[in-house]
């Protein structure tokens, strides 16, 4: 099994990639590793976007490439069929935009949405959709309803048509014969909100087969506990319950919103309690397969290590459609194409939207890539090995 699996082996990981879009990963990676860079460009970008500077062309070619699948559902078309046939690496389409605040935003989105439903569904490559709640509706919407705040009538109607955009994208993947969708991780301010529309969604949905996935962040303390409550909420109901197990994306957020406001930080203290908040969760769902389906969103090797060793302690087969794992286009291919060809299923998140609505997330990327113990320098180290190799092999021939 360990020989298997195998998280060094480059060849297998980059065997898609030519020399040439080696180097420009590994310039890139090698940029982000300047913490400074990065923090300059989030303004930068800014100004250079409302100056109407021709950036569009370097960033599309440079940080969007290595990140994004495309601006269309067309351009990504090529990157997901690569991603399979050189693997059998699965994808997720990840509508990227971030920030809409209004109803004509959020109509488009869904819009968007159900556009990627049709275009998924025949496609035996793309298993998975997955939105942001706040694609479909405004955060402070969902902060008042879990907050229990009064609202007046027009925040309760347009709350109404949240509710109706949420049920409109998961009614329409339940109607498919195998697609899932994934509500993607918020702020923990939105989440009694979101998980109660979830909730809400697996009980119509989950009863033959498991559609609807949440997303457990569980680099926040108390989420250990939601998962008992998810566990006994599907024995009451008798339903299925999907849920994608990850750190978290909005520590240094959310920890100071709770020094703003006067509250206990809902974020484990330090890393290593978050691990281990972290793999008690995995190693819950595992215990409860019967009501679970476990997709497993990380990047660190050592836990996707771990899972496959409790998978072939406990006997649950490579391919057992109940388990999964996933990584973000662009990243940790080292995990993903090893992982892919000893026969466990994985997914590539592909994001894909328009330059300029997409730089949030693109900028948010580049920020996980620049900070301390990231990704940078262990993609840095196996694109070398693998440039190395390449030009060792080559000298042989």
């Amino acid at each position: 099994m360990s020989d298997i699996l195998n998280f060094n082996n480059t060849e297998t990981a980059f065997a898609a990639k030519s020399n040439m879009e080696l180097k420009k990963a590994k310039f890139l990676f090698g940029m982000l590793e300047y913490g400074q860079l990065t923090k300059l460009a989030k303004p930068t970008l800014n100004f250079a976007f409302k100056a109407k500077l021709p950036i569009k062309g370097i960033l599309k070619k440079t940080i969007f490439s290595q990140f994004c699948g495309g601006e269309s559902l067309q351009e990504c078309k090529a990157q997901i069929d690569q991603l399979y046939q050189n693997g059998e690496v699965m994808s997720i389409l990840d509508y990227s935009v971030e920030g809409a605040e209004n109803d004509k935003n959020f109509d488009a989105t869904l819009e968007t949405l159900l556009k990627i439903c049709k275009f998924s569904e025949f496609q035996k490559q793309i298993p998975f959709l997955v939105f942001k709640p706040t694609g479909l509706g405004r955060l402070e919407i969902f902060r008042k309803v879990s907050e229990n705040v009064p609202m007046n009538l027009s925040e309760s109607e347009e709350w109404a048509r949240v509710k109706k955009r949420f049920e409109a994208i998961c009614r329409a993947v339940a109607e498919t014969d195998n697609l899932k969708i994934m509500v993607d991780a918020e702020e923990s301010w939105s989440h009694i909100a979101v998980d109660g529309l979830t909730e809400s969604m697996m009980l119509k949905y989950n009863k033959e087969r498991t559609v609807v996935f949440a997303t457990v962040q569980l680099y926040l303390s108390k989420k250990y506990d939601y998962l008992k409550h998810l566990k006994d909420f599907g024995k009451k109901n008798g339903i299925r319950v999907g849920v994608k197990l990850v750190r978290g994306a909005y520590m240094e957020k959310e920890r100071d919103r709770a020094l703003a406001r006067g509250y206990d930080s809902p974020v484990c203290p330090d890393k290593s309690t978050t691990d281990k908040n972290f793999d008690n969760g995995v190693d819950f769902v595992l215990e409860n397969l019967d009501v679970f389906d476990l997709f497993l969103g990380t990047h660190n090797e050592i836990s996707c290590r771990e899972l496959v060793k409790k998978l072939y302690t406990q006997g649950i087969g490579v391919t057992d459609s109940r388990v999964w794992f996933g990584q973000l286009f662009g990243m940790s291919d080292n995990i993903s194409f090893n992982m892919a060809k000893a026969g466990y299923n994985v997914v590539k998140y592909v994001p894909f939207g328009p330059i300029k609505d997409v730089m949030p997330y693109l900028i948010r990327r580049a920020e996980e890539n620049s900070s301390v113990g990231s990704q940078s320098s262990r993609e840095m180290e196996l694109l070398k090995k693998e440039l190395q190799r390449r030009k060792e092999m080559a000298k042989l021939r």
